[in-house]
């Protein structure tokens, strides 16, 4: 028999407690998994936001655990050319799945925070290589 409360889920053998770090990490993960995520930023007062390292995957992530259930809110840079509300429902759709699956944890809320968009770098044009000629061969 097992019954969650807040953080802690208590069965026969004792209980067990999940750190809202942990919901946090899972949530990077699974936001930088959707296509068209740049990266994760920890908010406008956060500073330089990290584009898709795995340095710190709970960036840009607060985790409010309470009453058996979970908010959660995001901080995200998309690429340009993304349909965003598409790929904030699918942020949305891939947390609450994710934390769901693996932790039991009801997902009352997901809020999608896109702080900014980036373009790709503009792309140089290369010299077209010289034509090279080979040097001529005498044979005799």
């Amino acid at each position: 028999m097992m019954a969650e409360t807040g953080e802690e889920i208590r069965s026969d053998l004792g209980s067990i407690q999940i750190a809202p770090e942990v919901l946090a990490v899972i949530a990077g993960l699974a936001t930088v998994e959707v296509d068209g995520v740049a990266g994760m930023s920890g908010g406008i007062a956060g500073g330089i936001a990290e584009l898709l390292g795995r340095k710190n995957v709970g960036k840009g992530v607060k985790v409010v655990v309470a009453e058996e259930s979970a908010t959660i809110d995001v901080s995200v840079i998309i690429h340009f050319g993304m349909r965003i509300p598409e790929v904030c429902m699918q942020i949305q759709e891939n947390i609450q799945e994710a934390i769901s699956e693996m932790t039991g944890l009801h997902v009352k809320e997901v809020n999608v925070h896109v702080l900014d968009v980036l373009f790709k770098p503009a792309e140089t044009k290369e010299e077209e290589p010289a034509v090279q000629v080979a040097p001529s061969v005498r044979v005799r």
